[in-house]
C-alpha cells in the first residue's frame, strides 16, 4: 500500500507476550468507524486503511488501532503487503469499500484468495426511505441521463469526482455543480471536467460526521445554487440517506445512479460482527 501508517498507539501485549489476533478493515468514514469501535471493544487488533488523512479524523484513537493511508496499489501490493516479512498475520481481511468502488473490491478478491487470507465484504443495505415528493429517478449508468429532461434544471452532482466528466457529457441540464472531497485531485478532476471553482463545494471527512450534522450544509448549498435536481448514488448509508431527506425537505428532483452488482456476497454489519466474533 502507498502511503504511511499513523500509530494511534502502543498496542501492549496480550497474555502470554504476543499482541491480540488482528483484522485488517478497509473503509472509509461511514460504516468504517462504528465497525472499528466494535472490533476494538471485543479485543481485536485493528489495522484500518484509508485513502486519505482526512477520513483518519473520523476514527477515535485506541491503543489496538493502526491507520494506514494510502491508495492500495493494486492485487500485487495487496498480496505483497499480505505475505510481507513481520507482517501482522490478519485472522480476517474485511473489505468495507464504497460499493462503487469495483476496482478495489475486485484486487482485494484476487490477493485474498493469492495468499490464502480469509476475507469478508461489508454490504451496505439499499435504501428506500425518505422517498422524495416527486419520486426517485433510477439510473443504471450515467449515459442515460441524456434521456433525462433536465433543460431547464441546476442540477447538482453529488457521485464523487472521477464520474463528473463522463456526467457532464451526456446532462442536459441549464447548470451544473458538484460537492466533492476536499483533495488535489478531486478538485482536479472536477477542474478538468469544466466545472469552475464558483460551482464547487468541497467535504472535508472529519471524526463524528452524521445525517444531522452534514445536512445543514447541503441543504444551504442548494438554496444558494438554485438547486432543482440532485444526482447522487445509490451507496446506502448515511450519504444517500442525507442527498433523500435534502431533496424531500426542498422538493428537489432526486436521480440515483444504481450501484454495480456486487462479485461477491456480502453480510450487513450486524451479520458480520457475528461471523467475526471475538478473538
Amino acid at each position: 500500500m502507498h502511503g504511511h501508517p499513523f500509530h494511534q498507539g502502543d498496542a501492549p501485549p496480550a497474555r502470554g507476550g504476543t499482541r491480540p489476533p488482528a483484522i485488517w478493515l478497509l473503509s472509509g468514514t461511514g460504516e468504517g468507524p462504528p465497525l472499528a469501535a466494535a472490533l476494538l471493544a471485543r479485543g481485536w487488533g485493528l489495522r484500518v486503511s484509508v485513502v486519505s488523512v482526512a477520513a483518519t479524523r473520523a476514527y477515535s484513537p485506541h491503543p489496538q488501532l493502526e491507520l494506514q493511508v494510502g491508495a492500495l496499489g493494486g492485487m500485487d501490493a495487496i498480496r505483497a503487503q499480505l505475505r510481507a516479512e513481520g507482517a501482522p498475520r490478519f485472522r480476517w481481511v474485511v473489505d468495507g469499500t464504497h460499493p462503487f468502488a469495483r476496482r478495489i473490491s475486485a484486487d482485494l478478491q484476487a490477493a485474498c484468495a493469492a495468499a490464502g487470507q480469509p476475507l469478508l465484504r461489508l454490504e451496505r443495505p439499499g435504501l428506500a426511505e425518505p422517498e422524495p415528493r416527486r419520486g426517485v429517478v433510477r439510473l443504471e449508468a450515467l449515459v442515460q441521463l441524456a434521456q433525462q429532461p433536465l433543460a431547464g434544471d441546476r442540477l447538482l452532482l453529488a457521485i464523487g469526482s472521477r464520474g463528473l466528466a463522463e456526467a457532464l457529457r451526456h446532462s442536459q441540464a441549464a447548470a451544473h455543480f458538484a460537492r466533492i472531497l476536499d483533495n488535489p485531485l478531486s478538485l482536479q478532476l472536477a477542474r478538468a471536467a469544466g466545472l469552475a471553482d464558483a460551482q464547487l463545494a468541497c467535504l472535508r471527512p472529519g471524526k463524528g460526521l452524521t445525517v444531522a450534522g452534514t445536512g445543514s450544509l447541503e441543504r444551504a448549498l442548494c438554496r444558494r445554487w438554485g438547486i432543482t435536481a440532485v444526482l447522487c448514488r445509490a451507496s446506502g448509508g448515511s450519504t444517500e440517506t442525507l442527498w433523500r431527506q435534502v431533496c424531500a425537505e426542498l422538493d428537489l428532483r432526486l436521480l440515483l445512479l444504481l450501484r454495480p452488482p456486487e462479485s461477491a456476497a456480502g453480510l450487513c454489519p450486524a451479520a458480520l460482527l457475528a461471523k467475526l466474533g471475538h478473538p
